[in-house]
């Protein structure tokens, strides 16, 4: 284990989430807000760890798999650790307790979007920085903190694509050019770009500059935080389906919109991404069809469509916005949001979930599966886009897969010590391991996770990584051989 080099990249860490920190410095004293001390207190703690991590230059620079996923997985910890200081020390009640801090900002850097903020009016009473910061989290999140990183900084070499296949979503990342370094940059020109297109969008459309640039940072990063306390239920309908049309956009492989820049249209609508709207198309269908000819519902029409597509948008990018309860929507619509709620966004994208290419993967392997029962000596391989998938990706998805089961098995134990509902429980797991932000029941749009137990977030906190690192880089730091000398 190559311990220096994960010190010093811990130390860039440290670093750059010290300079993230002006974004709120810079809100709260606009707005001439107390909670300005906070964030300058944990900027000068960051800064003076992170400065500590860097002293001394480390003669060995190689990072294989091993350091890749220890890396990614204590870079997510340490600065979630750090990033909560600011909510805990600001003297807002709802995170006077540390735990709660951390729940609060382990939702916006992994992008689930679930709060601790026991109703929508306390959100919209919260600082104004605070509610900046919080929906920056999501931003820098989204495309991941080491990736904007290896951006601007050559941290190890030739072999920092271990850190991108660490923290990017998805079964496979590959290079769009021959340098990391330089993938990582165009992934953040495109990201940055579509966050600045959807921020003068909705200008556009009356939204004021502060809350425009929290709806960007939040859209952008799939991350569902809201400043208002109704959520997006009292924006114009223009800006519902802005919102609708770019949660949808972040939720699809950012390869692709490289490869319809070089033109190459037809490999950039490839079967992922395919199958992704094909679902989107079925859902919103689905739920329409259902709000509108539900007697018990008042939506119709129209208004059941558009509801019904933000809502869709909103929970299979895993963005978690909402325009309404859907808590309060009959047992089939609500029903279609739990499903794709565990399907989710593209690899590639900054959404949650298994991924559609993974559900993509299952499928054939199981239809092949059948196929071999009924023709035994059938050998057929599977192929996505004309191209076989090797034995290994498809291993990768199965181990991703029993190991996701698993850990959503063990927290659903877990959290129901708490004594709340099952649905709500069940769904409360299934918002935070999809880093989707809302459930059903006590965790609804309306609710919040206020009132779990301290057990319960801290179970909430470590599904919320999981799944946005995709399962293996946190487990890496609980394998004894990790940390085994020369292994």
């Amino acid at each position: 284990m190559n311990f220096s080099i994960i010190k010093r990249t811990l130390g860039w860490i440290l670093l750059f989430e010290a300079v993230f920190f002006l974004v709120p410095m810079i809100t709260a004293a606009i707005y001439w807000e107390e909670e300005f001390f906070a964030f300058m207190i944990t900027m000068l703690v960051c800064g003076v760890f992170g400065g500590f991590c860097l002293i001394g230059k480390p003669k060995n620079t190689n990072i294989y798999a091993k350091e890749g996923c220890v890396i990614v997985a204590l870079s997510w910890i340490v600065m979630s650790l750090f990033g909560a200081l600011p909510l805990f020390f600001s003297g807002v009640d709802a995170y006077s307790n540390y735990v709660d801090a951390l729940f609060e900002i382990v939702s916006g850097f992994t992008t689930t979007g679930a709060t601790i903020v026991p109703t929508g009016a306390q959100v919209a009473a919260l600082p104004k920085c605070i509610l900046m910061w919080r929906s920056f989290s999501h931003w820098v999140g989204g495309m991941g903190v080491l990736v904007f990183i290896m951006a601007f900084l050559p941290l190890s070499g030739a072999r920092n694509l271990y850190i991108m296949k660490a923290e990017s979503p998805g079964p496979e990342v590959s290079k769009l050019v021959p340098r990391v370094r330089k993938t990582a940059l165009i992934l953040y020109v495109i990201y940055t770009g579509m966050t600045v297109v959807e921020f003068v969008m909705l200008l556009c459309g009356g939204m004021s500059i502060f809350e425009a640039i929290n709806a960007s940072f939040a859209t952008a990063g799939t991350g569902g935080f809201s400043v208002k306390a109704d959520g997006f239920l009292g924006y114009s309908s223009y800006l519902q389906i802005v919102v609708t049309v770019f949660m949808l956009l972040f939720s699809m492989n950012f390869t692709s919109y490289y490869l319809i820049g070089k033109g190459k249209f037809k490999d950039a609508f490839n079967a992922e991404i395919r199958a992704f709207l094909w679902i989107v198309l079925a859902a919103i269908t689905l739920v329409t069809l259902n709000l509108h000819f539900t007697q018990s519902q008042v939506l119709s029409g129209g208004a059941a469509l558009k509801h019904s597509a933000f809502s869709v948008a909103s929970v299979i990018s895993t963005t978690g916005f909402a325009t309404v309860d859907f808590a309060e929507w009959p047992a089939f619509a609500q029903t279609v949001l739990v499903v794709i709620m565990f399907i989710g966004a593209c690899a590639g994208s900054t959404g949650g979930g298994i991924k559609v290419s993974r559900v993509v993967i299952m499928g054939k392997g199981a239809y092949h599966e059948v196929g071999r029962m009924l023709h035994p000596k059938l050998v057929k391989k599977i192929t996505m886009d004309k191209q076989v998938v090797s034995h290994e990706v498809v291993r990768s998805v199965t181990a991703f897969f029993m190991a996701y089961v698993l850990i959503f098995v063990v927290s659903l134990l877990l959290i129901s010590l708490d004594g709340m509902d099952t649905t709500t429980n069940f769904t409360a797991v299934a918002a935070t391991i999809n880093n989707i932000g809302p459930g059903l029941g006590r965790v609804s749009p309306a609710g919040s996770f206020a009132d779990f137990s301290g057990w319960s977030k801290i179970v909430f906190i470590f599904d919320m990584l999981v799944g946005r690192l995709e399962v293996f880089p946190m487990l890496v730091l609980f394998a004894p051989k990790t940390w085994k000398k020369g292994a």
